[in-house]
This record gives structure tokens, C-alpha cells and sequence, in this order.
């Protein structure tokens, strides 16, 4: 019996805002970051992130304050279950979308 090398494949694919087009306008649910709560806000420093690295559409900005482009995001919620603060809350998406000043 002979041993064969298979070629073992892995995906080299990386997520991405539009890789499936613009899918915010399908969202019922919209995360909403309470920026008094947020880890890197409120410490101003790179920490904590886990909304960045569990987003699965990457929507989430590594950025101090964390920023949610809203027109990829998905609304699946997965980032107000990871956040070890309790940051993020999931509004109805009828509710009007408060700009910081």
C-alpha cells in the first residue's frame, strides 16, 4: 500500500465589509455602544476588543472608540454577547440613530 500526499487546503479567505454586498438595510437589530462602559473608550487604551474579534462580518473598527459601520453589520448580536462590559445593547432598528456630537 502506497501513501499518497494530500493536499491539504485551508481557506485563505479573510471577512470583510462587502463581501456579500451591502446587507445593512436587512437588519431588524442594531448594536449600539455605550461608549461609558466601552473598556478602550473609558481607558483610552488598545484593550479588550472582543467585539472587533468576534464580529463575523468585521464590521467592528479596532479603533479607540470602537465604530460599528452600520451599513455592513448584519445585527446578529454576537458582539453584545461577547462583551465582557456589557457595552453593546441591540436596539430595535426602528429606533432613531443618535449622532455624537
Amino acid at each position: 500500500m502506497t501513501t499518497d500526499k494530500f493536499c491539504s487546503m485551508l481557506s485563505r479567505s479573510k471577512p470583510g465589509p462587502g463581501d456579500g454586498g451591502n446587507t445593512g438595510s436587512w437588519r431588524v437589530l442594531r448594536p449600539v455602544i455605550n461608549l461609558e462602559a466601552c473598556i478602550p473608550a473609558k481607558r483610552n487604551k488598545m484593550a479588550c476588543f472582543h467585539c472587533w474579534l468576534y464580529c463575523p462580518d468585521s464590521v467592528v473598527s479596532k479603533t479607540i472608540p470602537p465604530v460599528i459601520n452600520y451599513d455592513y453589520c448584519k445585527g446578529c448580536g454576537i458582539c453584545a454577547e461577547e462583551c465582557p462590559a456589557g457595552a453593546i445593547s441591540m436596539v430595535d432598528e426602528s429606533t432613531p440613530l443618535v449622532e455624537d456630537k
